[in-house]
């Protein structure tokens, strides 16, 4: 078989949690290396209480909103039971597994009892109450982790258990169709998060035991967040869909997740997907848990804002509203709204928020007008700005700039002063798009409208 075949295997029981999404980026950007590389995706949905079809929908959404691809599947591990069966039914034939009905704490007790020796059963009939399937463990040699990221991990089997493969009805656990999965797909690279370094012994002891070759392992550093503790939903966005709601865009999550753990140099923080998928290695993956800081992505996702042309950020920020059904996305405005703060915001979804009394009515929040209208002279400078405003022409950010410099020196005040009370009569807020740009936004008609309206409130 030519290439490396790589896979992404979550269990669908909810969002693509960050750490998944990571793990999930990287497979790809492996198999990506070489058009001779696959990558499939895999749903082990063999938890069927907590696995849904919803959650299923849910990550195959994020992984294409993330722009992750795979080349085999969605394959679900319910949908395999046929191939399962006939793993075991070979297992059980050749002896090298048997049923038993040793529960847990039985099996506790038999360890104590034998100064911590892997517990090994007595196998009795199928059918038998309480009788499950285990692999049966060598009782010399050792299980040997060979992992790219952590080096090699030695496990003596002697204290290993005859662990259970199978329920009583023959529905396969984890780590049976997990292995056997890896061997009927060739999977070449195992590439995963930590916490599932404690299943690989078993996994390898189940591909031993089906006279499977065991592929290459990588077991990713956890992510934690700035506390130091494993990332979890109190630290913000800890799902694809959260980061996506407010507003960051793909190739920015794509860039941020990959450098979680890994670096390419200790300067270059910006990657394109082309790059990432040229300079990724798993031997420069650090063994250490890697911190998510989202003031850090929502800083690199302001650089990615910024590095859109017009018409592009427009047609993103307009796709954001239409999800989110924020009154505007259809206006002509959005694209000369959205430049006017892209400098600005670090986020798709501070666009509207920014910019959004240009497509309806002012809303004035009543903390900013008492804020900035209750204050002596506010009436008076409003109203001198009314007068600069009103024979601008072209009524343009740059001949609207001019005209209220030049009302602010004639009253001699300093141009905040006559710029904060402009702002809350034409957007109702003390912060906005720049004045200039938001009254250019407008136009003259609207400017002057929302400034009279201002102006018989005071």
């Amino acid at each position: 078989m030519s290439g490396h075949r790589f896979r992404f295997a979550p269990s669908p029981t909810g969002f693509l949690h960050i750490g998944g999404a990571r793990t999930a980026l990287y497979n790809w950007l492996l198999a990506r290396q070489s058009p001779e590389n696959a990558l499939v995706l895999r749903l082990e949905d063999t938890d069927r209480e907590r696995s849904t079809d919803e959650a299923i929908a849910q990550i195959l959404e994020a992984l294409e909103w993330l722009g992750l691809d795979w080349d085999e599947g969605p394959v679900r591990q319910t949908e395999r039971a046929t191939l399962y069966a006939a793993r075991l039914d070979r297992l059980l034939a050749a002896g090298a597994a048997y049923w038993d009905t040793a529960s847990a704490d039985e099996v506790k007790r038999a360890k104590e009892e034998s100064g911590g020796r892997g517990y090994r059963g007595r196998a009795v009939a199928e059918g038998t109450a309480g009788a499950a399937v285990r692999l049966r463990v060598p009782d010399e040699g050792e299980t040997v982790v060979r992992d790219v990221i952590r080096g090699e991990s030695r496990f003596e089997n002697a204290l290993l258990d005859d662990f259970v493969i199978a329920r009583a009805d023959r529905t396969p656990l984890y780590n049976f169709a997990v292995a056997v999965d890896d061997s009927e797909m060739g999977i070449t690279h195992v590439v995963r998060g930590d916490d599932h370094l404690s299943n690989t012994p078993r996994q390898l002891l189940v591909l031993g035991a089906v006279g499977a070759e065991a592929p290459l392992y990588a077991h990713l550093p956890l992510l934690h967040g700035t506390d130091g503790k494993p990332l979890s939903k109190r630290h913000g966005a800890a799902s694809v869909q959260a980061l996506r709601d407010l507003g960051y865009l793909p190739e920015a999550v794509r860039n941020y997740l990959a450098l979680l753990g890994w670096g390419y140099d200790a300067t270059t923080t910006f990657f394109t997907t082309d790059e990432l998928i040229e300079r990724f290695s798993l031997e420069r993956v650090s063994r250490s848990p890697a911190v998510f800081d989202e003031q850090k992505l929502s800083w690199m996702n302001g650089h990615y804002i910024r590095g859109l042309d017009r018409a592009e950020l427009a047609r993103r920020t307009r796709e954001y509203m239409e999800q989110h059904g924020i009154e505007g996305a259809a206006d002509p405005k959005l694209e000369q709204a959205a430049a006017a703060v892209q400098e600005k915001v670090s986020a798709l979804s501070e666009i509207p928020r920014l910019v959004g009394f240009a497509f309806g009515p002012v809303e004035t929040d009543p903390a900013a007008w008492e804020k900035v209208m209750r204050k002596d002279g506010a009436a008076g400078v409003l109203k001198a700005a009314r007068d600069a405003l009103a024979p601008v022409e072209p009524f343009d950010e740059q001949h609207v700039e001019q005209a209220l410099r030049e009302a602010a020196e004639r009253l001699d005040v300093k141009p905040g002063k006559l710029f904060q009370p402009l702002r809350v009569a034409i957007t109702g807020r003390t912060v906005s798009a720049g004045i200039f740009e938001s009254l250019a936004l407008l136009g003259r008609d609207e400017s002057l409208v929302r400034i009279d309206a201002a102006l018989a409130r005071l």
